[in-house]
């Protein structure tokens, strides 16, 4: 029997993997990414799509929300004082604050913004993955929480890691609360969890 895997060594590692990338790596795996996620055979022709703003050596999404068509809307993350994640429509020029991690977040009440259950499909930075699209997070359990009724039952939103291909790994530990992903798209490749067209299971 192997040793379990640390997460946090796992985590340091894999960060500081990303961090690695060239400017012209994230800019093409940004270009790169937009057309996976663009071509997911799950993606709706509307709602409400949520992404992230990317920090500490995330792929970008930028390139993917100016391809959007209008009648999917944009989304970014808010932390809301239950520890779980609310969301909100935003656009390039929209008034945004900072949190508490330094991260931008539209400037609108947590309370009144949108749930992860309102959203058709939800696009969330990963530290890693593997082929099965399991996803290791930061740590935080932000998005965990948020999704724990994905635990009981198919539902709503669809789930999509993003990632740079070097941020893949033979296999993840798992916890209890973790919450498998629907897809997990990199610069070079697109994995499934389930066959196309078939509903989150």
């Amino acid at each position: 029997m192997s040793p379990p895997i640390d997460r946090a060594a796992l985590r340091k590692t894999l960060r500081e993997r990303r961090r690695s990338l060239s400017p012209q790596q994230r800019i093409a795996a940004a270009e790169s990414l937009a057309e996976r996620v663009l071509g997911l055979p799950f993606l709706p022709a509307a709602g409400y799509l949520a992404g992230y703003w990317a920090m500490d050596g995330e792929i970008g999404l930028h390139a993917l929300q100016l391809r959007l068509p209008a009648s999917l809307i944009y989304c970014l993350p808010l932390l809301h004082e239950d520890g779980s994640l609310r969301f909100a429509p935003w656009r390039a020029g929209d008034a945004l604050v900072t949190n508490r991690y330094g991260i931008p977040e539209p400037d609108v009440t947590p309370a009144g913004a949108l749930r992860a259950q309102d959203m058709a499909v939800l696009v969330m930075p990963l530290v890693g993955f593997d082929a099965d699209c399991h996803r290791l997070g930061m740590g935080g359990g932000w998005y965990d929480r948020s999704l724990a009724f994905r635990h009981d039952r198919p539902a709503p939103p669809w789930l999509v890691g993003a990632a740079f291909a070097a941020q893949r790994v033979d296999a993840l530990p798992r916890e209890a609360w973790d919450v498998r992903l629907d897809a997990v798209c990199c610069e070079d490749d697109t994995l499934l969890a389930h066959p196309a067209g078939q509903e989150p299971a």
